[in-house]
């Protein structure tokens, strides 16, 4: 079946096809849509690529960065001011993957896939949407639980940069390291305030269909302390609200089996093993 190609000079020109086109897939990095072509997906008649180059720009104004949808993991990992990101973008597949794997195209990688979107979860991020007449601004967690009719495309991802270097947290877990599929992961900003917990965000990875938010885990660490003792009612409802599937890599018992001793070493900070 022969696939056409539309090359648009605008976000919004690739939104406005997007929207009138069922078979229309957008063409960032490739890593979801070519393999899906490869793969003989019969849903697919047309591929949308824009040349806009506020696309995969990478802006920061104080503390407040804004991310466009189309940068790689490469480039994530070469901005300095995105250090803090690194560690999860450097688990992104290899090389070859981080060069054409986007930002945004991560968001809609399906788990066990993911795992920049949910370290951008944690980070409590917001996406900018490009339609057809305009934009409109949307939280991630909004954009991911819906992400299958979010009603545009993702032209951006905004979020705040860490107060402190140690606030942000990221835990990838794979049986082949380091850049294997995750068994799960798991993402946290710990701001602190007197020693304890204030405004924490915690997300999954691999726990459901979508990364989520840990949000039984955010209320029982509230005002807390990061020790043993202080995380101890965090652990016990780790896996509250999860829905992990059965996959090649792990069980749903073995991930919600393991997800409370990992999430112990993330809050405790204890070196990886």
């Amino acid at each position: 079946m022969p696939i056409a190609v539309k090359t648009c000079s605008s976000l919004g020109e690739a939104a406005a096809a997007l929207s009138t086109d069922r078979g229309a897939r957008f063409l960032a990095g490739g890593t979801l849509v070519m393999r899906a072509v490869n793969e003989g997906d019969l849903a697919v008649s047309t591929i949308v690529r824009a040349t806009d180059s506020a696309f995969s720009e990478i802006r920061s104004a104080g503390a407040r960065i804004a991310i466009g949808a189309g940068a790689t993991m490469a480039q994530i990992l070469a901005h300095r001011e995105l250090d803090f990101l690194h560690p999860v973008a450097r688990l992104i597949g290899g090389p070859a993957v981080r060069s054409a794997a986007t930002v945004g195209g991560n968001l809609f990688a399906p788990s066990p896939y993911g795992d920049f979107a949910a370290a951008l979860l944690a980070l409590d991020a917001t996406v900018s949407l490009q339609g057809g007449y305009g934009a409109r601004e949307a939280p991630l967690e909004e954009c991911l639980a819906s992400r299958e009719r979010s009603g545009g495309l993702v032209a951006s991802v905004s979020l705040n940069r860490p107060a402190s270097p140690g606030a942000f947290r990221f835990r990838k877990v794979s049986r082949v390291r380091p850049k294997g599929i995750s068994v799960l992961s798991i993402a946290a900003h710990l701001p602190l305030s007197g020693g304890r917990a204030t405004g924490a965000r915690v997300a999954y990875g691999a726990m459901a269909p979508t990364p989520i938010r840990a949000k039984a885990v955010e209320r029982a660490l509230e005002g807390r302390t990061l020790d043993t003792a202080g995380i101890a009612s965090a652990l016990a409802v780790a896996a509250e609200g999860t829905n992990p599937a059965t996959d090649a890599i792990a069980s749903a018992w073995y991930r919600r089996e393991v997800l409370a001793v990992h999430l112990r070493r993330l809050l405790l900070n204890e070196p990886e093993r």
